[in-house]
C-alpha cells in the first residue's frame, strides 16, 4: 500500500478544491434523509414502510433525471446545466413540509427528477482530473469525502427532527442546496478535457478493459464483451442494441454488470439506513442516531483508505458479497452501542464497493460520453436505493426493526451469489 499517492493526489490545487466544494454541498442532502424519514414517521404518523416509499419516489425521479443531467452537463456546460436544479431546490423542499403526505409523495419526486447532480459532477471532473493510474485513488478520496458528509449530515437532521424541527430543517435543506449550487457555477470545476484526443480516449479505454480482465474472476460479464471496446458494438447490426449503437455504444456487459453491483450496493445501503433509524426511534433513542452513523461512516472512510491505497483492485462484486452479508449480523444488536459497534465491518466496505464500481465506469467509457454513463451509473446506484428503502420499510413494520437489516442484507447476498454462479457458468460454456 502507498499512502503517498493521497499526499500526492491533494497535492494538485483544482483536485483539492473539488473534492472539498463537493463535500460542502453534500452536506444538505446527507441531512434530508434522516429529516424527510422521521417527519413522516413522527410529524405525519406514517409508518416505516410509507417513509420508505417516499424515499423510493425521491430517488426514482433521481434515476430518471441523473442521464438527462449528465447529458445536459456535457452539451451546454456546467453553469447552465445547473440552473433548474438551482431554482428547483428551495421551492420544492420550502413547500413539502408543509403537506400532507398525499402531496408530498409528487413533490419529492419533482425534487429528486431536478436535484443538484453533485454525485456526477464530482465524479465526471475528477475523472479529467486525475487520469489513469491517479483515477482510482481520487475516486476512493470522492468515496471517503461522501462518508465524512454523511458523519456530519444525518447527525443533525436527527438533532434537529428529534427537537420538533422537521418542517424549518427541511426547509433549510433546500435553501442551503441551491447555495451549494451556485458555489459550484462559481467554482465550475471542467467536465471535458480540452486537449484530449480520440485516440487517446480509445487507448485509456482498451488500458481499463485490459484491467478488467485482470480482475475478472469476480465479475459477471462474458469475456468476449470485455475483450472488446465499446464502439465494437456496430458488429451487433441486429437487434436494439445494433440500432442504437450511435448513442449507446459505450454500453457493453462489462458496463451492464457493474451498474448491477451499484444497484445492488445502494439497497444495502438505504435499507440499511432505514433500519438503524428505525431501531434507534423504536426504542426511543433516535436522537442517538448520528453515533451510530458516525461509526458506520467512519468505518467506511478507513475502508476507503486501505483500499484506494491497493496496488490490485478487488472485484466489486466481491466486496458487495462481503457488504451485504456482514449487514445480516445488524439484526441482532439491542442497543445503541451494539448497532455502532456491528456496523464496522460492513462499513469498511461501503467505500470500496462505489470507488471499484465507479473507476471501471469511468475507465471504460470514452470521455464524449463519460457524463452520461455516470449518470446512468448514478440511476442504477439510485434504483437500489429506491428499491431497499421501501423493502426494509416493510419488513422492519412486519418484523420490526431487525427486519429491515435481514431483508437488505439477504438480497444481496443473494445477488452476487447468482451473478457468480453466472459467471461460472459462462466460463464453463467458453471452456
Amino acid at each position: 500500500m502507498n499512502f503517498a499517492l493521497y499526499r500526492e493526489l491533494l497535492a494538485v490545487r483544482p483536485i483539492r478544491r473539488l473534492l472539498l466544494v463537493g463535500m460542502i454541498a453534500r452536506i444538505p442532502h446527507s441531512a434530508a434523509g434522516v429529516l424527510l424519514t422521521l417527519h413522516i414517521v413522527l410529524t405525519l404518523g406514517q409508518g416505516y414502510a410509507a417513509a420508505g416509499a417516499a424515499a423510493a419516489v425521491m430517488t426514482i425521479g433521481i434515476a430518471l433525471g441523473a442521464p438527462w443531467r449528465g447529458r445536459r452537463v456535457d452539451t451546454v456546460g456546467l453553469r447552465t446545466a445547473l440552473i433548474p436544479s438551482v431554482i428547483s431546490e428551495t421551492l420544492i423542499w420550502s413547500v413539502v413540509p408543509h403537506v400532507s403526505y398525499q402531496w408530498l409523495l409528487p413533490l419529492v419526486f419533482v425534487g429528486g427528477l431536478l436535484t443538484l447532480p453533485i454525485f456526477s459532477v464530482v465524479r465526471q471532473s475528477l475523472g479529467v482530473l486525475a487520469e489513469g493510474d491517479q483515477r482510482r485513488t481520487a475516486f476512493a478520496l470522492d468515496a471517503i469525502t461522501t462518508e465524512m458528509v454523511f458523519m456530519i449530515g444525518p447527525a443533525a437532521g436527527a438533532v434537529v427532527a428529534t427537537s420538533g424541527f422537521t418542517v424549518a430543517g427541511l426547509t433549510v435543506v433546500g435553501v442551503a442546496t441551491s447555495l451549494a449550487g451556485l458555489s459550484l457555477m462559481w467554482f465550475n470545476p471542467p467536465t471535458r478535457s480540452p486537449a484530449q484526443t480520440v485516440e487517446c480516449a480509445g487507448d485509456e479505454q482498451h488500458a481499463a478493459e485490459a484491467a478488467v480482465v485482470a480482475t475478472a474472476p469476480a465479475h459477471v460479464q462474458e469475456a468476449a464483451a470485455e475483450l472488446s471496446p465499446a464502439g465494437t458494438a456496430s458488429r451487433a447490426a441486429e437487434g436494439l442494441r445494433g440500432r442504437l449503437a450511435g448513442g449507446f455504444a459505450w454500453f457493453t456487459a462489462t458496463v451492464a454488470a457493474l451498474f448491477a453491483v451499484a444497484a445492488g450496493a445502494g439497497m444495502v445501503l438505504s435499507g440499511t439506513d432505514v433500519g438503524i433509524v428505525a431501531a434507534l426511534e423504536t426504542g426511543g433513542r433516535q436522537s442517538e442516531i448520528g453515533i451510530v452513523f458516525v461509526f458506520w461512516c467512519a468505518a467506511s472512510v478507513v475502508g476507503g483508505l486501505i483500499y484506494g491505497a491497493m496496488h490490485r483492485p478487488i472485484p466489486p462484486v466481491i466486496l458487495l458479497l462481503g457488504m451485504a452479508a456482514l449487514t445480516l449480523p445488524m439484526a441482532f444488536a439491542h442497543d445503541t452501542w451494539t448497532l455502532a459497534l456491528v456496523s464496522i465491518l460492513p462499513g469498511m466496505l461501503c467505500a470500496p464497493v462505489l470507488s471499484a464500481a465507479s473507476e471501471k465506469v469511468a475507465d471504460l467509457v470514452s470521455e464524449e460520453r463519460r457524463g452520461e454513463a455516470m449518470g446512468w451509473y448514478g440511476s442504477a446506484l439510485t434504483a437500489g436505493v429506491a428499491l431497499g428503502s421501501p423493502l426494509a420499510g416493510i419488513f422492519i413494520d412486519l418484523m420490526g426493526p431487525s427486519g429491515g437489516f435481514v431483508s437488505v442484507g439477504a438480497a444481496g447476498v443473494v445477488l452476487c451469489l447468482v451473478g457468480l454462479a453466472l459467471q461460472q457458468r459462462r466460463r464453463k460454456a467458453a471452456a
